[in-house]
């Protein structure tokens, strides 16, 4: 996958992303629920956290501390996408996936200082924490990166291949 290609991922993912959180930020009251099916509502929430709201109310050091965790992470998965063989088109659209999502809550915790959630999955009574474009893509990113890290086979080192030749 070519630079610009890995590239065009991740920005798209990013205005898709902010695209969608500027709508709900906008278009919904505070947790208003707008039923979509028996088990997804679109409602507007915000994190002050990490993931599944980690870290939520702790007063306000934390925005910091994620948006410095988010800037070094996105830098170094930047450097690795940009330094990534082309044949590497399954790992570099996981990469871009995982970046354009932390990017797009980098935005988002630096500009507002919490991060906008509306996609809202349950079963019967359970809800499962509210989430949005940017943690779908870090999500499916993260899997991705998982089976190909777990079932990918690696090629053989060149030794190993002139040594079972002779």
């Amino acid at each position: 996958m070519a630079h610009a290609l890995r590239y065009s991922i991740v920005g798209l993912i990013v205005l898709l992303d902010q695209f969608t959180k500027i709508w709900a930020d906008t278009a919904l009251e505070m947790y208003q629920r707008i039923p979509i099916t028996g088990f997804f509502n679109i409602t507007k929430a915000y994190n002050y956290g990490a993931a599944f709201s980690f870290l939520d109310n702790e007063g306000g050091w934390q925005r910091w501390f994620f948006t410095v965790i988010s800037l070094v992470v996105s830098a170094v998965l930047g450097i690795w996408l940009y330094r990534m063989k082309r044949s590497e088109k399954w790992l570099s659209l996981a990469i871009a996936l995982i970046l354009g999502g932390a990017v797009g809550n980098l935005i988002d915790r630096v500009w507002y200082g919490y991060v906008v959630d509306f996609i809202q999955v349950y079963w019967k009574d359970s809800y499962f924490p509210s989430f949005n474009v940017a943690d779908a893509a870090i999500s499916c990113g993260t899997v991705l990166l998982l089976i190909l890290t777990l079932f990918e086979k690696s090629e053989p080192s060149a030794d190993k291949v002139r040594t079972e030749d002779q």
